[in-house]
């Protein structure tokens, strides 16, 4: 009995041990959990720096924590703005956008005249540039970004993170033509003409100089040939279904008309009555012969 609970001990030691020197993030977060002492004694520099390090390692997570305790506990503190951009920026490397987007949304608004605002400002167009989809899908994410981007550009022309962002602004308005563009082409390859027209001149209206020059301007004069010649045809076929409307409509209600009438004289037949004799039968040139006496 003795020998198994030492050898359960001098496993459990071992265990231990193995934690330890591999440092994972899981024992690291047990030799946290079991110092709640030394975080409520925490500095603001010690837990801005506790954040930092979290962050470094990859453990957003706890980095956001960190972050969050020492604005909580420190909200006047030198730091404290430094510790909302780190919740903010934890949150995006954790990929988690929708609340990285409203993370930095408030910083900006909050503090709108910290020195970190254009990268705030920045990072939130990023939270959408980084959610865009594929060309065949919704871009209303694409469309969030450039008009993030476009805010910042606007507000800050010097600052180094508005030079970035028209980068990436000029990618998000190359997709969204290109959308317009795949749009545009499968309502041309599907006789729609009018359709594809519409969409090839909102791209050369608000979409010059991506690289899709050449070719938008090759379909909008295409598009608008076709158009022309469908409908000249559709004009025709339709003055022929009328023509036809109208012949049927006539032939049917010469159908409804009754026949005219056609009627004979007919003279009354003579009547005979009891005791009398039809009037002899007399021919012209002849006399009826005297009665005898």
């Amino acid at each position: 009995m003795k020998w198994i609970m030492t050898r359960k001990i001098s496993l459990a030691l071992i265990f231990l041990l193995v934690l330890g020197v591999s440092g994972c993030g899981w024992w690291k977060d047990v030799k946290e959990w079991w110092r709640p002492a030394d975080m409520a004694r925490a500095t603001p520099e010690g837990l801005y720096k506790r954040g930092a390090e979290q962050y470094q390692e990859g453990r957003y997570k706890k980095a956001v924590e960190s972050f969050q305790r020492m604005k909580d506990q420190f909200p006047l503190h030198a730091l404290a703005p430094d510790a909302e951009i780190g919740i903010a920026d934890s949150l995006f490397s954790d990929k988690n956008y929708v609340e990285a987007e409203m993370a930095y949304k408030d910083f900006i608004s909050m503090r709108p005249a910290n020195d970190n605002v254009p990268y705030a400002m920045y990072q939130l167009g990023m939270c959408h540039y980084n959610d865009m989809g594929e060309i065949d899908r919704d871009h209303a994410e694409t469309t969030k970004a450039l008009m993030e981007f476009e805010k910042l550009i606007a507000r800050f022309p010097a600052s180094k993170f508005s030079i970035m962002a028209e980068k990436h602004a000029l990618e998000c308005r190359r997709r969204l033509a290109e959308k317009e563009f795949y749009v545009g082409k499968f309502y041309f390859t599907r006789g729609k003409y009018k359709a594809a027209l519409i969409r090839f001149e909102t791209i050369a209206k608000d979409y010059p100089g991506i690289g899709l020059d050449y070719k938008v301007s090759y379909f909008i004069e295409e598009s608008q040939k076709r158009l022309i010649k469908q409908e000249a045809e559709d004009k025709v076929n339709k003055e022929k279904e009328e023509k036809k409307a109208k012949a049927k409509e006539e032939k049917a209600a010469a159908k409804t008309k009754a026949p005219a009438a056609t009627t004979t004289e007919t003279k009354p037949a003579v009547e005979m009555t009891a005791g009398t004799k039809p009037a002899a039968a007399t021919t012209a040139g002849t006399t009826p012969a005297a009665d005898k006496k």
